[in-house]
C-alpha cells in the first residue's frame, strides 16, 4: 500500500513539472508576440494612447483605495 502511494506521488510530480514547463513556454510565447506587435507592427503609438487614457481612472481608483485604507 505504501509503495502504491509513492508511485502515485511520483506520477503527480511529473504532471506538475510538465504543466509548469508548458505555462512558462506559453508565457514566453505571449511576450514575444506582444513585443513583435508593439515594435514590429508599429502599434506603439496606439498602445501609448491607451495607456494615457487609462492613467486618469487608475489614479482615481488608487486614490479611493488609499483613502479607504487611511480611514481605518
Amino acid at each position: 500500500m505504501a509503495e502504491e502511494m509513492k508511485q502515485e506521488e511520483k506520477g503527480c510530480e511529473g504532471k506538475k513539472v510538465i504543466s509548469t514547463i508548458f505555462k512558462v513556454v506559453l508565457g514566453l510565447a505571449f511576450l514575444v508576440l506582444a513585443v513583435y506587435l508593439l515594435i514590429g507592427k508599429g502599434w506603439w503609438k496606439d498602445t501609448w494612447f491607451v495607456i494615457k487614457g487609462c492613467a486618469g481612472p487608475f489614479l482615481i481608483l488608487a486614490a479611493i483605495i488609499t483613502l479607504a485604507i487611511a480611514k481605518e
